[in-house]
């Protein structure tokens, strides 16, 4: 006979229904370790036939302690569930696990703590990007949970690394400075800007002082370095990293669903 007591025990133990505790418990002949196990199993289970499914949605979360960052992404099927407190609550221990353990133990632990919240969401729902920082400074900003960025400066300040950090999620630039740029990237622009400059019918020598502006300025609107700081466009983001006595050391990136 199952108890209304056991089925309250288990269900507050994995947070499934209680339909499911019912029938863990029964299998279980009420034993509550072994309902335990056959919930973790199930859960494992549930969760591989979901893998295939699509999880472009998700939350990307970022945690910083004195000399070192980490940001994690958790993905999901919908918009929906990434608002709900039980995928929030996962992503946050996840990252404050990375923080505080390392990324590798917390990779190693997440598969079955997703697992859990699979089977009791019911989408498919994977760990995503996982990235570890360290320097001297350290800034970081999200946006909406869906776009989170980290900055790392030899020198100036946390704010200074942050204020670079929400520019680049405002702006997402392509490259760090223009010797950043690729030889594949110039050839196509610069073919794309060679059709505009030949209908021009300019003399050819006035058409390469044009393609080479017209290479200038895109790929200074691409390089971060080269871009106007969206809180004061009169200074560039170079002149606001030297301006705080400071060096850019990276930069990362991340962006869900987009």
């Amino acid at each position: 006979m199952i108890t209304t007591e056991q089925l309250k025990e288990l269900r507050d133990a994995t947070g499934v229904s209680i339909m499911q505790c019912k029938k863990a418990l029964e299998e279980a002949g009420g034993d509550m370790e072994k309902a335990l196990m056959i919930m973790k199993k199930k859960s494992s289970d549930i969760a591989a036939k979901k893998a295939d499914r699509d999880a472009s949605e998700g939350l990307v979360v970022v945690k910083s302690a004195p000399g070192k960052a980490v940001m994690v992404t958790l993905n999901c099927e919908t918009d929906f569930v990434a608002k709900n407190d039980d995928f929030v609550a996962l992503v946050n221990t996840l990252a404050d696990k990375a923080l505080a353990e390392g990324v590798e133990k917390m990779s190693a632990e997440a598969p079955q703590m997703i697992n859990e919240l699979i089977q009791k969401i019911g989408e498919n729902i994977r760990l995503g990007e996982v990235k570890e920082f360290s320097g001297s400074t350290i800034g970081s900003y999200v946006h909406n949970g869906k776009t989170g960025v980290v900055v790392v400066l030899d020198g100036g300040t946390e704010t200074v690394a942050k204020d670079v950090a929400m520019h680049i999620a405002a702006m997402n630039p392509s490259y760090t400075s223009r010797a950043d740029v690729p030889e594949s990237a110039t050839t196509m622009a610069r073919e794309l800007f060679q059709k505009e400059v030949d209908e021009s019918g300019k003399p050819e020598d006035i058409k390469a002082k044009m393609l080479d502006g017209k290479l200038t300025t895109y790929f200074k609107e691409q390089s971060l370095l080269d871009q106007p700081f969206v809180k004061n466009p009169d200074q560039t983001v170079e002149k606001l990293i030297a301006g705080a006595g400071a060096k850019l050391v990276s930069w990362t990136r991340i962006a869900i669903g987009k």
